[in-house]
């Protein structure tokens, strides 16, 4: 029988391979597991087993919220509610660099109500990029605010990345959903030091106040009273025990398909296509996760995941130095594999090993979500630097993504170097839930 080690670099070798000839993540990653498991327990075990496997997956309660929080995006994604957030942010706002800060304020409100941090950049980004340019801010902070600002829909709840970190590792979704909040909150807050710190070196990338256009009370309930009405009927009610993570996403998804008709404009063929991409995106999602149990299937039999857990151990490393070679690791193979597939991928196997160093799991869920955050703001994997550069073709190159990203991604570090010396500002809120 082949050594654990021997399984796992045979199995990450084999996914890496599929991977590079280009096969997609979901297939390599049932392709690589699938040699391993017919070793196991031959063909037609195997096939029973898998069967049993995948059809798991698709009756989990818990992951029935995935597909309700993907709609719910779609839906606000392809109304009116995220740009007419963005346009009272801006137009509300009768300072210089309104519009940049107005975009963080808006992506963080949008990442209130949407857990994806593409569909975020996406929604808020088509609408403030080209606004932002025509109104004279450079292309390298613009693109850099819009690319940033999409990952506050990561850490803010519902965050789609804390509900497959808590389904891989067994936490409470609502307990993590909470400690994303003030970590957010933030982040959010330490994007517009960066804005104000650019205005200050380069007076002429951030122009003078715009003109301000007066909002009626109606009409600042009409745009801003959805987000904050789906916001609280997700975050109170998982807070206040009323509601599961998949009943407060069914609510949601409910209240917002009314709003979305109602307030936001959403037009029947746009509603059709939010059904569409919801269904587009929950296969690939689905085959993800399907193909990640048969993964952790393999991985567990061959016990990879505790082998390397002992390990890693006997090198008696602190624990903070087991938690640098984690984070650095995480950014590293972040500028190549997309958070989602990294979480299925890797987490199974690393998160036995902060556990066994002594770390909370809730608070650690926080830490690897900033650097999932980083890691679709780092070429050339980067989802959220092509995502506003396809945005603005027209008025943006890659490099001005890149280079407008930077200031952004430090102050993530900065965010990390916070929690890591102060656990309690994501504990905080969680340890009131109990």
């Amino acid at each position: 029988m082949m050594e654990w080690y021997e399984v796992g670099l045979a199995l990450m070798g084999l996914l890496m391979l599929l991977i590079f000839i280009g096969l997609p993540i979901p297939f390599a990653m049932a392709a690589a597991s699938l040699p391993f498991l017919l070793n196991i327990q031959g063909l037609s075990t195997s096939m029973v087993s898998t069967e049993l496997k995948l059809w798991g997956v698709w009756i989990d309660y818990i992951l029935l919220s995935v597909p309700l929080f993907v709609f719910l995006g779609e839906l606000i994604g392809r109304s009116n509610i995220g740009p007419n957030l963005y346009r009272f942010m801006h137009n509300g706002i009768p300072i210089r660099g309104s519009a940049a800060y107005g975009s963080i304020g808006a992506c963080a409100g949008f990442g209130a109500v949407c857990g994806s941090s593409m569909v975020g950049s996406l929604t808020i980004g088509g609408v403030a990029l080209p606004e932002m340019i025509k109104l004279g801010y450079d292309r390298r902070l613009t693109s850099g605010v819009l690319a940033a600002g999409g990952t506050l829909s990561v850490l803010l709840p519902p965050s789609l990345i804390l509900l497959f970190y808590g389904i891989v590792t067994d936490q409470s979704i609502g307990r993590l959903f909470m400690a994303g909040v003030i970590p957010g909150l933030l982040l959010a807050s330490l994007f517009v030091l960066v804005v104000v710190i650019w205005a200050r070196l380069y007076p002429t990338h951030v122009p003078e106040a715009e003109h301000v256009q007066r909002w009626s009370k109606k009409a600042m309930l009409m745009t801003v009273g959805p987000v904050i009405l789906i916001g609280a009927i997700i975050t109170i009610s998982i807070y206040a025990g009323i509601a599961t993570p998949t009943e407060a996403a069914a609510v949601a998804a409910a209240v917002t398909l009314l709003l979305a008709f109602w307030v936001g404009g959403l037009t029947k063929s746009a509603f059709i296509d939010s059904i569409m991409a919801t269904m587009r995106t929950m296969g690939y999602l689905g085959f993800l996760l399907s193909a990640g149990v048969l993964f952790g299937f393999v991985m567990n039999y061959y016990q990879i995941p505790q082998q390397f857990t002992s390990y890693f151990l006997a090198f008696d490393l602190s624990p903070f130095v087991v938690l640098m070679c984690v984070i650095a690791f995480y950014i590293i193979i972040g500028m190549f594999l997309e958070p989602v597939s990294m979480t299925f991928i890797t987490l199974p196997t690393i998160y036995p090993l902060i556990a066994a160093s002594g770390y909370d799991l809730i608070w650690f869920g926080v830490i690897y979500t900033i650097t999932m955050e980083i890691a679709v703001l780092t070429p050339p994997v980067g989802l959220n630097l092509f995502v506003i550069q396809g945005i603005g073709r027209k008025h943006v190159s890659i490099g001005d993504v890149i280079v407008g990203s930077l200031p952004f991604i430090a102050m993530m570090i900065i965010l990390l170097i916070v929690m890591i010396s102060l656990p309690q500002t994501a504990l905080w809120l969680p340890e009131l839930m109990k």
